[in-house]
């Protein structure tokens, strides 16, 4: 590839896996930037550039979304609906999750580091963002096609889920990383059986209370 061709766009992309990797050891910063450029053959100085925002130096922030960017799209691109349509839509999210997990893993450090700068309060609304825009994509690949208040609920919750499940994942060091597949497993089906209560629950030809009905049968009893 020749960096030199790209757009400053296109060179975010392109180095964001790659800043990843060097901040697993020197955080995300300049320094991880220039040593991702070099490594790849790109100008450290142009680099910099495309990871800048309002300021002199490289943005942690325009780093770390560019890298989540990354997975975003190559989820979109290796998780076709098509691959997913035998599954049940438990084993879809299932399966959505698990492909970000794998794709950042020996980058765990890199992710705590992320974690910890998305959760400071200047960068909290940019992190909703990125968290919401990631939980809209698996719901689309899963084949959500909800339009009423449950498709801001399913990313509400998906969105909660995998922060969550983040968070298991970078401090897990059982083998496999089997602490993060239970841990995820549990929080998928704890929400799968909220949903049939709900469902259940909202049905609309589901007997309900009437207090009408109620105080007629107290005044005449049936016989």
């Amino acid at each position: 590839m020749d960096y030199a061709d790209l757009t400053l766009d296109e060179l975010r992309l392109a180095l964001a896996d790659a800043v990843a990797d060097e901040a697993v050891f020197d955080g995300w910063s300049d320094i991880a930037v220039e040593a991702a450029a070099r490594r790849m053959g790109a100008d450290p100085d142009v680099a910099r550039l495309a990871f800048k925002a309002n300021g002199s130096q490289a943005n942690a922030m325009e780093m770390i979304c560019a890298w989540i960017e990354t997975i975003d799209r190559r989820m979109d691109l290796e998780m076709a609906p098509e691959k997913l349509a035998s599954m049940k839509i438990r084993e879809r999210i299932r399966s959505l999750v698990q492909f970000r997990l794998d794709a950042v893993t020996g980058q765990e450090e890199a992710l705590r580091r992320a974690l910890a700068i998305m959760a400071m309060p200047q960068n909290a609304a940019r992190a909703l963002k990125t968290g919401w825009r990631t939980a809209d994509v698996m719901w689309r690949l899963a084949g959500d096609t909800a339009t009423d208040y449950n498709h801001y609920t399913k990313r509400a919750i998906l969105a909660s889920i995998y922060a969550a499940t983040l968070a298991v994942f970078v401090e897990d060091e059982s083998e496999g990383k089997a602490d993060t597949r239970a841990f995820l497993d549990r929080r998928i089906d704890g929400v799968m059986k909220f949903e049939k209560a709900k469902a259940k629950w909202l049905q609309p030809d589901r007997e309900t209370f009437s207090v009408t009905r109620f105080l007629g049968r107290l005044r005449y009893p049936a016989r």
